[in-house]
C-alpha cells in the first residue's frame, strides 16, 4: 500500500514545484499602467523643452536683466545704425558725384557723339500706326481719318503761322548761323501753299475723294546734318513687283528738299524749325490692287540701299484703292 502511494505523491509534489508563468488580468493592467507612465514622462519632457525654447526666444527679444533687444543694447544698436547711415551716405555721395561729373561733360544742345547717325531716315504722312493705306473714294468713312491726320500735321505749316514765327530765306544754300550753342536760332519759312494740290487748301480731301491720294514725305531731323554736300537732295518713287500705269506728281517741283532748311540746330535752340516736306500725288492708280511703293532720297553722301534698314534714306508703304 505504501509502495503504491509513493509514486502518486511524488508526481503531485513535482506538479506543485513546477509552476508555469501565466498572465493574469491583473498583471496585464499593471503593464499598461507602466507604459502610460513612460508616455506621460516623455510628453512632459517635450513640453518642458517647448517651454524652455519659448522662454529663450522671449529672452532673446528682450532681456530685462541686461536690457538687450535681440541681443544688443541700445548703445550697440545706435552705433551700428550710425555706421550704416554713414556708409550709405558716403555711397550716395560718391554716386551723385559720378553722375554730376558725367552730366557736366554733356551738352543739352548738341550730342557729343553723332557718328552712328550719319544717314537720314524717312517717314510718311498720313501715319496711323502703320504704313498701309487703304480706302474707297466714294465712301468718306474709309478715308476721313487719313485726311484728318494730314490736316493736323499741316496745321503748323499754315502761311499765317509761318509768317509770324519764321523768316524768308534764300533757296539753294545752307542757312548757317554762328553763335553760342545755347543761342536761339532762326528758322526758314516752309509755307503750306508750296505743296499746291497736296496742301489741303484747294482740295481739303487731299485727293482721297477722287482716287488721287497725296502722301507727304519727310526727312528725319539730324542735328548739324548737311544733306547733299552742297547739292539739293531730291526724292523719287517707284512701284515694286507689279506693272502699273500710275503717274507721280511731286510738290515742290522735282521733289526737292531745299538746302535753306539745313542745318538743324536742335529743339532747344531751333524752337520754330519747320521740317521741309515733299508731297507725292498718285494718279491712275489701279483699283483693287495692293501696290507696294518705295520712295528714296538721292544726293551725294546719302545712302538709300542699306539692306538692314529699310527706313534709312528710303521708305516703303502699301497703297490700296478700292472701287
Amino acid at each position: 500500500m505504501a509502495m503504491n502511494s509513493t509514486p502518486g505523491g511524488e508526481v503531485e509534489r513535482l506538479r506543485n514545484d513546477v509552476k508555469l508563468p501565466i498572465d493574469t488580468p491583473r498583471d496585464k493592467g499593471e503593464g499598461h499602467a507602466q507604459a502610460e507612465g513612460v508616455t506621460n514622462v516623455a510628453g512632459g519632457k517635450r513640453g518642458k523643452k517647448s517651454d524652455e525654447r519659448m522662454r529663450q526666444f522671449k529672452t532673446f527679444l528682450w532681456n530685462p536683466e541686461k536690457k538687450e533687444f535681440m541681443g544688443r543694447t541700445s548703445k550697440s544698436w545706435s552705433l551700428i545704425l550710425l555706421f550704416y547711415v554713414c556708409l550709405y551716405s558716403l555711397l550716395a555721395g560718391m554716386f551723385s558725384l559720378c553722375i554730376y561729373g558725367m552730366l557736366s561733360t554733356l551738352s543739352p544742345y548738341t550730342p557729343t557723339y553723332r557718328d552712328r547717325v550719319n544717314n537720314p531716315g524717312m517717314m510718311i504722312r498720313p501715319y496711323l500706326g502703320g504704313v498701309s493705306i487703304r480706302f474707297k473714294p466714294t465712301v468718306e468713312a474709309t478715308w476721313s481719318q487719313y485726311v484728318q491726320n494730314l490736316q493736323d500735321f499741316l496745321a503748323p505749316y499754315n502761311d499765317s503761322i509761318q509768317a509770324m514765327k519764321n523768316i524768308p530765306c534764300s533757296p539753294g544754300e545752307y542757312f548757317m548761323q554762328d553763335g553760342d550753342e545755347s543761342e536761339e536760332r532762326l528758322a526758314c519759312q516752309f509755307n503750306r501753299a508750296t505743296l499746291k494740290n497736296c496742301s489741303g487748301i484747294e482740295d481739303p480731301t487731299f485727293g482721297y475723294s477722287i482716287g488721287k491720294p497725296c502722301i507727304l514725305l519727310k526727312m528725319n531731323k539730324i542735328i548739324g546734318y548737311l544733306p547733299g554736300l552742297g547739292t539739293t537732295p531730291y526724292v523719287t518713287c517707284e512701284i515694286l513687283k507689279v506693272e502699273s500705269n500710275a503717274t507721280f506728281h511731286f510738290y515742290p517741283e522735282n521733289g526737292a528738299f531745299d538746302l535753306m532748311y539745313y542745318p538743324y540746330y536742335g529743339k532747344l535752340t531751333h524752337v520754330n524749325y519747320s521740317t521741309p516736306l515733299v508731297a507725292v500725288q498718285y494718279e491712275n492708280m489701279e483699283s483693287h490692287l495692293k501696290v507696294n511703293i518705295q520712295c528714296k532720297i538721292h544726293g551725294p553722301g546719302i545712302k538709300n540701299d542699306i539692306f538692314q534698314d529699310k527706313y534709312s534714306g528710303r521708305v516703303s508703304f502699301n497703297l490700296n484703292i478700292d472701287e
